[in-house]
């Protein structure tokens, strides 16, 4: 059986505190029910305590649906192990359409616009976004929601509609490897060498919370990144550290990174 006070006490004070109270009453309600539930969108971060809290129930599995194949944001499902049934995670894709000619929109843009709507970010999944359109995957509940009030975003008059979760390609990742080194583990070194910008840009952009460590905010310019650990930035991707190498000759550290676009 699960520790549930134990589990909430080694999340306590983090972001992951929050998660892990929503996670866990899913997976108790699956424990009574013998059934199946599932959760709001999660970020990478809250994916990984969904695991953690499922590894603690002998009954239970989890899997885990973001509308389409390679999704970031994407729902928990626990599932006990005598459900027989059939599993359906009701996702909904909206499209929302306005003139590339006149406004360029940022994802930015688009999740400001959800989110002054009163909509919470947790029944917003990936959004997707090219020239003059925009994805926005969502849970079910909140489709006609977004479609009869999404009407401008910024100054761009904005038109949406219904689509299909089918129609989505899988994501595909570019991947580059960079082998580098570093004066010290630090994550403004790591993330300088890894985006290819100086030390103190990166100082900077943690100040401003621009850059996660393992999907949790960075407030320390001088936090030390070990072998595993995964840096993020929106708009530039994620860094995994490979494997931190030896020193130089001169005291410098290698590492291998994988930058993932």
């Amino acid at each position: 059986m699960a520790d549930r006070e134990k589990i909430i006490r080694f999340y306590k004070g983090t972001e992951g505190e929050i998660y892990a109270v929503h996670l866990l009453d899913n997976a108790e309600a699956v424990k009574k029910t013998q059934k199946f539930r599932t959760s709001d969108f999660l970020d990478p971060y809250g994916q990984e305590i969904a695991e953690t809290i499922a590894a603690n129930y002998p009954d239970i599995r989890v899997e885990f649906n973001g509308g389409y194949d390679g999704a970031e944001r994407q729902c928990a499902i626990f599932i006990h192990s005598d459900f027989p049934g059939k599993i359906n995670v009701d996702l909904k894709v909206i499209e929302a359409a306005w003139n590339d000619k006149f406004y360029h929109l940022s994802h930015r843009d688009v999740l400001g616009a959800l989110l002054g709507l009163g909509i919470d970010r947790r029944h917003i999944g990936d959004l997707l976004i090219t020239a003059g359109s925009a994805k926005i995957i969502c849970t079910a509940q909140i489709g006609d929601f977004i479609i009869n009030n999404l009407t401008q975003i910024g100054a761009a008059a904005v038109s949406c509609s219904s689509g299909s979760l089918m129609t989505i390609p899988a994501r595909e990742e570019r991947c580059k490897e960079i082998s580098a080194t570093v004066a010290s583990l630090r994550i403004d070194s790591i993330a300088a060498a890894g985006y290819g910008a100086s030390r103190n840009k990166m100082a900077a952009d943690i100040e401003s919370d621009k850059l996660k460590l393992n999907w949790q905010p960075v407030t320390s310019p001088s936090r030390t990144v070990k072998a595993g650990d995964i840096i993020s930035m929106r708009g530039r991707g994620r860094l995994e550290v490979t494997a931190i190498k030896g020193k130089t000759k001169k005291g410098r550290t290698g590492i291998l990174l994988k930058r993932y676009i």
